[in-house]
């Protein structure tokens, strides 16, 4: 499996205008190309202003698909004008990671209370 981990950090102040716009114009085109995310997140602590979402594929093929597809999807093209347009963002990181030979993700995540 492989796994599109991206860093997006904004100008202080300006996170959750960022989110808002991804959210109204982008996250459904992104879902539609690439499916659910495995992970959105927002730092707590760390470099602030920042989000991270990861995304999950079979292999490379797929990932390059997905990505190509929503790369020519004039709605995400949209988005990415109005993105660019807002100013919001100031720094991008990707990072493309596989599973550790000794461990796999596990289709769902349980989380139980502690308190």
């Amino acid at each position: 499996m492989l796994f599109d981990h991206r860093t997006y950090t904004t100008r202080p102040g300006q996170l959750k205008k960022q989110l808002a716009l991804y959210h109204e114009f982008g996250f459904a085109i992104q879902r539609r190309h690439a499916g659910e995310p495995v992970l959105f997140l927002v730092t707590e602590s760390g470099p602030l202003n920042s989000y991270v979402h990861v995304w999950a594929y079979k292999d490379a093929a797929e990932r390059e698909r997905a990505r190509s597809a929503l790369q020519a999807d004039p709605e995400w093209t949209a988005y990415l004008a109005r993105s660019a347009e807002a100013g919001y963002l100031v720094a991008q990181e990707n990072r493309l990671l596989v599973e550790a030979p000794f461990w796999t993700v596990k289709e769902t995540v349980k989380l139980e209370s502690k308190g």
